[in-house]
């Protein structure tokens, strides 16, 4: 069942909603600022039974030098350089187990998976506390400080993302030119942030991308972590400009704007989480080279394996 405009539509969709006057100096301000805080990567070698596959703890200062966790799992003895890929994990997920994520490092790259601030609880395992204070919110992140966007949760973990780019071009044995991002859904819009915010990226990958074209998203669903934000703003009515002001500081198709870097994306036609005219917002804006996968008949699942087989066969012809 397709839930959103006709194909043909969503091609031709824009989000119209203007973004902030001072979007650009909003992040300029927020990484120079985080800038005083040491990356201080650790990158430490540890056993989890995976006998062709080497794996290593990182860990990492991320937003406010607040200590973040990942994983780097590579081919066993590869010496490189190796290209990488930096995966963004999708909302309510983790860093998981390494033996959850073999894919890209059996195909002969380094695989960087970060760790999400304060999730990592609903379908894999985190490790990374958020350790900042916010007014009341709903349950789940989307809400969190949404009425200060210098206190807004992805605030946090957009910082985070961009730094964890940098962990990856510091650990020996990795092209440095060969780094590609990707992530499903919030892990979408993650490296969309970071392919927006930096110049040094070789390639996207963003799946069913998440956290844009917020008013146009609830205007279609509220299923899935927009639940979360419609129910936060049907209790606080009086504040709903307010909550969208920040939101147009973290709205995916703005950084979209902004990217430069080739880019493959992909929606789901049946997809109520991220609904598709939402997904395309973030494509059609992008103003690096794109294309699009269209899978007619999934949802918020995309391509599941086939967009991992789709990123293997990208990164080796890089």
């Amino acid at each position: 069942m397709h839930v959103d405009l006709p194909l043909a539509e969503l091609r031709q969709f824009h989000y119209e909603e203007p973004e902030p006057a001072d979007f650009d100096e909003f992040w300029r301000r927020t990484l120079a600022e985080q800038a005083a805080f040491p990356l201080d990567a650790r990158i430490t070698k540890v056993d989890q039974e995976l006998t062709t596959l080497d794996v290593f703890d990182v860990e990492f200062g991320g937003y406010d030098g607040a200590r973040v966790k990942g994983w780097l799992i590579k081919p066993a003895g590869a010496a490189g350089p190796l290209p990488a890929v930096v995966e963004y994990i999708g909302y309510g997920g983790g860093r998981g187990l390494p033996v959850e994520s073999l894919a890209y490092a059996s195909a002969g790259f380094a695989h960087f998976i970060m760790d999400t601030r304060g999730q990592g609880s609903s379908w894999r395992t985190g490790d990374t506390p958020d350790p900042a204070e916010t007014p009341p919110a709903n349950p789940g992140h989307l809400t969190r400080g949404i009425l200060d966007a210098d206190r807004y949760y992805y605030r946090r973990l957009y910082v985070d993302a961009y730094r964890f780019v940098d962990v990856a071009k510091g650990v020996d044995g990795i092209d440095p030119d060969r780094i590609v991002a990707t992530g499903r859904s919030q892990g979408g819009a993650l490296s969309v942030v970071v392919g927006g915010l930096r110049d040094d990226l070789a390639w996207l990958a963003p799946h069913v991308t998440f956290l844009s074209a917020f008013r146009r998203a609830l205007r279609v669903t509220e299923q899935g972590p927009l639940g979360e934000l419609k129910r936060w703003l049907a209790m606080h009515r009086t504040k709903a400009d307010r909550a969208f002001a920040t939101l147009g500081y973290f709205d995916a198709v703005y950084f979209a704007r902004r990217g430069r870097c080739p880019a493959s994306f992909c929606v789901g036609l049946a997809d109520l989480v991220a609904p598709p005219s939402t997904v395309f917002a973030v494509h059609n804006d992008y103003a690096g080279d794109k294309r699009m996968t269209v899978w007619e008949f999934n949802g918020h699942e995309g391509g599941g394996p086939e967009d991992q087989l789709r990123v293997i066969r990208e990164v080796r012809a890089l």
